[in-house]
């Protein structure tokens, strides 16, 4: 869900990331609409001889081999248009798609579908047990890209929500957004103030658990010029608390007897991460997903408006070049932080809703779903490896993460209480 602007590199062209997911999620529709649907491997089974007869079976691994190609290649393309390094990210995919792929077997079996387990569990705990017990090289957790591949699966779950839900779900995302943000940003604001949290921190703590997480962190630390170092332990305190987040609110809210309507709208607007948020999502169903990511991308789209009013807050209250007229914000910034991959998923259910022949849509529907599935399961894998748990104990300091978990709590029953009121 990064904003933020592409890193420069020695190459002359480079796309912002956002828009590298729009283009890659255009191909991959295009190629299905022309004929090229994605052919998903078979991964289910309930015995040892269907393990080694069906997942295990010549045929399949030929699929398996060919799902390797043709998601390396598409995520390799957007590696080289967003400026990282093409050498890197080839010698990091194949652990990644490795992790999922154990993942996905397990997630196959009988005991887990009767569970009810999800492969994005299976993939974010493997991913976490890698990084946490085995640990990462640098450079190799530098290659993940979990942004790209939650992305594109945004876009091509795009194609499966009919446009007048996006604009139904969406109104209403946007009254809760509006409320929750304001509310939740305040209070988390406040409470730094009361714990004495130094005023850097307090700006991206409390954007961070207000708007959208890691992308809010990132925007403001760029309006207000922030310290790297303090950029990157919010960053980990949002991530390291998506993760129970994404796996015990489904749980709660089944034990609450919420409906799956409700329930998108509760997860999408308190979990911190897109990616966590359709983690979690899924694990409820079809209805709470698309819920809960309309409801998400509603807050995302606040990101360029607040980050316009954090500068110009920053700019007339505490920035020492605030006399500098080059140093004052423009309102440029709204659509600079504007997360355009948004407008993908949209398109994509404009081209579906009204343009696509409902006979057209049944034929590809299917290899879009799987394919939809595979990036998110990649995604995951990808937070998990990212995750280290570590990170939080770093800091000498604690009232940065005792505020960040308070206001974290405020915003999760705040939430609650405003989902239940418009979603029921």
């Amino acid at each position: 869900m990064s904003t933020i602007s592409p890193v420069l590199t020695k190459r002359a062209f480079t796309l912002h990331e956002d828009w590298v997911v729009v283009v890659l999620g255009a191909l991959l529709i295009a190629l299905s609409l022309l004929g090229l649907p994605f052919v998903a491997p078979v991964f289910n089974w309930a015995s040892t001889a269907e393990l080694t007869g069906k997942v295990l079976s010549a045929s399949n691994l030929q699929l398996i081999a060919t799902q390797f190609v043709y998601l390396g290649a598409v995520a390799g393309i957007g590696a080289w248009l967003t400026g990282k390094s093409v050498r890197n990210f080839a010698l990091g995919f194949p652990l990644v798609y490795g992790l999922t792929l154990v993942a996905l077997v397990v997630a196959g079996s009988a005991q887990a579908r009767g569970f009810g387990l999800e492969a994005v569990i299976f993939s974010l705990l493997i991913g976490l047990l890698v990084s946490n017990v085995l640990g990462l090289p640098d450079w190799l957790r530098a290659t993940l890209t979990t942004e790209l591949f939650v992305k594109i699966g945004l876009v091509l779950l795009g194609t499966s929500v009919i446009f007048s839900d996006i604009l139904k779900a969406g109104s209403l995302g946007l009254v809760q957004a509006l409320v929750v943000v304001l509310s939740v940003w305040y209070f988390a604001f406040w409470l730094c103030r009361k714990l004495k949290v130094d005023d850097e921190l307090t700006m991206m703590i409390a954007s961070g658990v207000s708007i959208c997480g890691v992308s809010a962190a990132i925007a403001t630390s760029g309006a207000i010029k922030g310290d790297p170092k303090k950029l990157s332990y919010v960053i980990s305190l949002v991530l390291i608390t998506a993760v129970p987040m994404m796996i015990l609110m489904p749980y709660a809210a089944r034990w609450l007897g919420l409906s799956q309507e409700v329930t998108g709208a509760w997860l999408g607007g308190s979990i911190d991460t897109t990616g966590a948020v359709v983690a979690s999502g899924s694990l409820v169903g079809e209805t709470a997903l698309k819920i809960s990511t309309i409801v998400k991308f509603s807050q995302n789209v606040l990101l360029g408006a607040a980050a316009f009013a954090i500068s110009l807050y920053w700019t007339y209250t505490n920035h020492p070049a605030a006399s500098e007229a080059e140093a004052k914000p423009t309102l440029s910034i709204i659509w600079e932080r504007f997360p355009k991959f948004v407008l993908g998923f949209v398109a994509a259910s404009l081209l579906f809703s009204f343009f696509v022949a409902p006979a057209t849509t049944e034929a590809v529907k299917g290899g879009l779903k799987s394919a939809q599935g595979l990036w998110f399961a990649l995604a995951f894998t990808s937070i998990g490896l990212e995750t280290n748990f570590s990170d939080l104990f770093k800091q000498e300091n604690k009232r940065p993460l005792y505020a960040f978990l308070l206001a974290q709590t405020f915003n999760i029953f705040v939430t609650l209480g405003i989902a239940s009121l418009l979603f029921r």
